[in-house]
């Protein structure tokens, strides 16, 4: 995760100064429109609207764009369970996509899960382990679907020398205390679309009707809901923002040094990358889950198996598997345009990869020698005969 320090403490006293905490406040040009107008400029994005979370960034973004009861929404297998959530929060329904040896959504399975009801895909650039966007954008534009990227775990990562989450029709970051930028809570939705984004500026805002925006781009009000950041954390996110890049950086080294360690190993293999020259997150791959569950007993500094961060697997979403949401009478699935079934072992790719592999902190906050002197200690050599691993020292 991003570090906060003395930096950001100093960027809260002006704020606090000016007595202006809210969105809209004051003159208009507050942290967070410094932070809105950077943030576009580094990212090459139209437009950019801070909010309260990644959740509500993904939520804006698909009610921006009109997805809602009857549609689909094609999401991962493997993601936090928001990305899941922000399609029922719009009355949409969730249609859940194997992964692949990425750890990223599998466009092979997303043209067999494709309907006529389809009307969105929400690729997840996982634990900063970026899609295959050139596959999922060619089959989005084949079959006429709206592209919302889950930025939330890849803040700052590109893909083939773009900026993820900006490569569809919309992308959603999150800020939050384990992402690449974080103020603890607090998200962004960008996107190139004029209308898109008007759109999502209303939804973020139930009060926008009385803002006096005059850029609505031909958009008449929309009734939202209240998804609005603060100046606290506008502050935060401008010094944050000047960090990301040094610390990307530096994941990237440690990326390819630990990579280079690894694959000298013959008890494992580093897993594939959808852009390998930019990689900022590392996974190896084993033959049988036995082997990747006795690897991250051994190693649990900054090592761990992603089937058993059970919060991030879609078997262990029971409200989702379950259909369950707050009032049965605006359960979106009744809304839904044929019946949706879910099953624990729905997707038994996805299930195997990861209960086969383990992620790999790249340690960007440590020296670099200590993270390859790590490296080096989880170096593993399969013996003649097959089954026990023997660990080097």
């Amino acid at each position: 995760m991003a570090r906060v320090g003395i930096r950001e403490w100093l960027a809260l006293a002006p704020v606090f100064a000016s007595g202006n905490l809210a969105r809209f406040g004051g003159d208009g040009n507050g942290p967070l429109t410094r932070f809105e107008a950077d943030f576009s400029a580094k990212f090459g994005t139209g437009h950019v609207l801070t909010v309260s979370s990644g959740t509500g960034a993904l939520i804006a973004a698909l009610a921006a764009a009109g997805i809602g009861p009857g549609d689909e929404v094609l999401v991962p297998a493997y993601t936090w369970i928001a990305t899941a959530g922000a399609a029922l929060a719009v009355g949409a329904v969730p249609i859940i996509v194997e992964i692949d040896e990425t750890l990223t959504m599998d466009p092979a399975d997303v043209l067999r899960k494709i309907t006529p009801y389809t009307r969105a895909i929400v690729p997840v650039h996982m634990a900063n382990m970026v899609c295959d966007m050139d596959g999922i954008m060619q089959i989005a534009r084949q079959h006429g679907l709206v592209v919302i990227e889950d930025a939330c775990q890849a803040v700052g990562l590109t893909y083939k020398g773009v900026r993820v989450g900006t490569i569809g029709d919309a992308g959603a970051f999150s800020f939050n205390q384990f992402k690449n930028i974080n103020v603890g809570e607090g998200g962004a939705v960008v996107t190139n679309d004029d209308q898109l984004f008007a759109r999502a500026r209303m939804y973020h805002d139930i009060g926008a009707l009385f803002r006096g925006h005059l850029d609505n781009a031909n958009e008449p009000p929309m009734l939202g809901v209240n998804l609005k950041a603060s100046q606290i954390q506008g502050a935060m996110l401008n010094v944050q923002l000047k960090k990301l890049d040094p610390m990307i950086r530096r994941m990237r080294r440690r990326y390819d040094a630990i990579a280079e360690i690894l694959s000298a190993s013959n008890a494992m293999r580093v897993g594939p990358h959808n852009d390998r020259p930019n990689a900022a997150g590392l996974h190896v791959i084993f033959d049988t889950a036995e082997e990747a569950r006795a690897f991250a007993a051994e190693n649990k500094r900054g090592v761990y198996r992603p089937y058993d961060s059970s919060r991030h697997v879609y078997s262990n979403w029971l409200p989702v598997l379950e259909q369950r949401t707050a009032n049965p009478k605006m359960n979106p699935y009744a809304w839904a345009s044929r019946k949706i079934e879910y099953a624990p072992d729905m997707c038994p790719r996805s299930l195997d990869i990861l209960k086969r592999t383990c992620r790999i902190g790249l340690g960007e906050n440590y020296p670099l020698p200590l993270m390859t002197y790590f490296a080096r200690r989880m170096l593993r050599q399969r013996p003649a005969s097959k089954g026990s691993l023997v660990y080097a020292t």
